[in-house]
């Protein structure tokens, strides 16, 4: 889980480095890999 938060959290900061940038292919894919730590996340929560 722990790690899990953390990946989440670097994905986040990286989407958020790439919208300042400009760079828009890289701030979609950060933000589908944010959402794909978060469905793990809440999979562990719910077992």
């Amino acid at each position: 889980m722990h790690t899990f938060y953390q990946q989440y959290q670097i994905a986040k900061n990286n989407s958020i480095k790439f919208m300042k940038n400009g760079q828009i292919a890289a701030y979609l894919q950060a933000l589908s890999e944010m959402n794909k730590y978060k469905r793990l996340m809440v999979a562990v929560v719910a077992n």
